[in-house]
């Protein structure tokens, strides 16, 4: 893909005619039905077992005092069959190395699905990244980095172009790169307000080299304060963009500025048998549970139930089901 350094008068007038054409039809109502635990079976599930991955983020405080071969055991015993990273040490239990977090996946029967690092440690060691991201088994190798800082049109050109060269570097060897949102992606651009910051990302990204992980949460957090867009018109305009999804439940609240707080999945107001409905079909989206709030005084602040969350939050997962 031909790199751009400035956004052409005709993408431009697109972009600003229109903040986001995805969002001329919305097919996701306003989140607010009922748990997957009052979903009725019968369908087939939204999530097969094995493609229930989770982000160590959501438990990195196991991580931290019990490493990773006690934490591989309990997934596994959940029913989690993919781990997403965030970082690779495990606190006070001692260093490890990549070959031997691979051994305890294989051991406990669970595959690495995909990493978050700091867009720095690509630009400063790119192959490095990749050399771990290979040792360890994945597919995929990504940020959770917005894109940049430089929320201008130009800023977020620049990011492009830049990813665009760390997804040819992954793709080089045989892995998909992504970028994992939060809320800010979906604002607009500080010199252009009819211009949404994330389709300047998507427009002017190699979409055979630079792919995108959902985080349905932050999604809907963004169409909160950015109206104009519901996030699966996205996927369903860009299916082979979108490998995996952050499956994060949100509970309505008005007092936040938010919109929603982060609750354990099934508690929440998310309505993910609609929006995972409708993306049914395609068979390789990964589902990837997470709960990144923390709820404890403790420093690192870490999640209070963290395990519990995990196992209640899988089975909630798992029983969604197409409707039908």
């Amino acid at each position: 893909m031909t790199s751009r350094t400035e956004l052409d008068r005709r993408t431009f007038l697109r972009l600003a005619g229109s903040t986001v054409a995805v969002g001329a039809a919305a097919v996701t109502s306003t989140a607010v039905t009922a748990s997957a635990a009052s979903v009725a079976g019968g369908g087939r599930r939204l999530v097969p077992p094995g493609k229930l991955g989770i982000q160590l983020y959501s438990i990195r405080d196991k991580v931290s005092s019990l490493g990773f071969r006690a934490v591989f055991e309990r997934l596994s015993a959940l029913g989690y069959r993919e781990v997403e990273f965030a970082g690779y040490t495990q606190g006070a239990v001692g260093a490890i190395t990549p070959a031997e977090i691979r051994t305890l996946l294989d051991d406990n029967g669970l595959v690495a699905v995909g990493s978050h690092r700091g867009i720095a440690d690509f630009a400063r060691n790119m192959e490095a990244e990749l050399d771990i991201a290979q040792t360890l088994g994945m597919a995929h190798v990504g940020t959770a980095n917005a894109p940049t800082n430089d929320r201008t049109v130009g800023g977020y050109l620049a990011a492009a172009e830049q990813f665009n060269g760390f997804g040819a570097a992954a793709a080089a060897r045989g892995l998909k790169f992504y970028q994992h949102n939060h809320q800010h992606e979906f604002g607009f651009a500080a010199d252009a307000p009819g211009v949404r910051l994330y389709d300047v990302f998507l427009e002017n990204t190699d979409p055979a080299a630079v792919y995108l992980e959902m985080d349905v949460f932050w999604a809907f957090v963004g169409r909160h304060l950015y109206p104009g867009f519901e996030p699966v018109e996205y996927v369903l305009a860009h299916r082979d963009r979108y490998p995996m999804f952050h499956l994060k439940d949100g509970r309505v609240n008005p007092g936040s500025s938010n919109g929603y707080d982060i609750v354990e999945f099934g508690v929440g107001d998310l309505d993910y048998q609609e929006f995972l409905g409708a993306l049914a079909g395609s068979g390789r989206q990964h589902g990837i549970w997470e709960q990144d709030n923390a709820a404890s005084v403790a420093e690192p602040p870490f999640p209070v139930d963290s395990f519990g969350n995990a196992e209640r939050s899988a089975a909630e997962i798992l029983a969604l089901r197409a409707k039908g």
